[in-house]
């Protein structure tokens, strides 16, 4: 996800993917910057996303493992997707060689990028953003029939790794009937990350998910705000989650929250991106 100064010159409005795209992208954005640069800080979320900046080439932004700060120009108008861990569209290369990486799409892509940016830009001119925005779905949902299914077994794995009910790598590899080491290896090249940091991203995405919610700690957690909620997702204590907060976003969660527990600093509406998350708590699975 991104944090956003507060600005009043600005506007972010996020939401859900198309239906068809569901099991593949997180969520999809608009946003539009006003009359200065504006500052954004990226934080890992354990998948990758494409950016159209409408009139300048599209955007490739891989796996964070920390806090990546862009300067977006005036007066840009950006549309992006967020995937899943493991749901990347086609590469030419592994995920773990675009770690911590922003490319352009047609590095990637080559004149499919080119001609995808161009049609978008079009859209944008001609019907807003919205249009543009819903070319972009459609050329993934294609894309994605066209490659068939991501690997299952990833799927899989990230779909146990996520808070709620922390399991250990071995026993997750044992689940999957796979050696660790293939865990890893396949972990590396379709997430870019190791299963432990995916596990240690999706976990502080969970806490930002009830944070963002306004979520009450479960009872079992013996513990109230903050704290409780750390418990919740599988931190040992607050400092616990303090330490991996600051390393993931380069903030204090007081600092991430803006002060309160119900949103981030930005005061962007981020329920769209959330929502995954919150939706696993109510039916997490059991302790492997």
């Amino acid at each position: 996800m991104e944090l956003h100064e507060r600005t009043s010159t600005q506007s972010y409005i996020e939401r859900p993917p198309l239906a068809e795209l569901a099991g593949a992208v997180r969520t999809v954005w608009i946003q539009r910057t006003g009359p200065t640069p504006y500052r954004q800080r990226h934080m890992p979320t354990g998948g990758v996303e494409l950016h159209f900046p409408i009139g300048a080439p599209p955007r490739f932004l891989g796996p964070l493992t920390g806090p990546r700060i862009e300067v977006i120009p005036p007066h840009t108008t950006l549309i992006g997707v967020r995937l899943h861990p493991g749901a990347a569209p086609p590469l030419p290369t592994p995920l773990d060689a675009l770690v911590d990486e922003q490319v352009d799409l047609d590095a990637l892509w080559g004149s499919t990028a080119e001609r995808l940016g161009a049609s978008v830009a079009a859209a944008a001119a001609a019907a807003g953003p919205d249009a543009a925005l819903g070319l972009i779905q459609r050329h993934l949902l294609r894309t994605f029939r066209c490659a068939g299914r991501s690997d299952p077994l990833i799927r899989e794995a990230a779909r146990r790794l996520m808070p709620w009910h922390p399991v250990e790598i071995g026993a997750l590899a044992e689940h999957l009937a796979i050696s660790t080491t293939q865990l890893w290896r396949r972990c590396l090249e379709q997430v870019g990350v190791s299963p432990k940091a995916l596990q240690r991203t999706l976990r502080f995405q969970g806490f930002l998910a009830l944070a963002q919610a306004g979520a009450t700690p479960s009872w079992h957690t013996g513990a109230h705000g903050l704290a409780g909620l750390a418990v919740e997702v599988g931190y040992a204590d607050q400092a616990h989650l303090s330490r991996e907060c600051a390393r993931l976003t380069g903030l204090s969660p007081t600092e991430l929250l803006g002060g309160s527990r119900d949103q981030c600093g930005c005061g962007h509406d981020h329920a769209a991106a959330y929502e995954p998350f919150l939706a696993i708590r109510a039916v997490s699975p059991p302790r492997l």
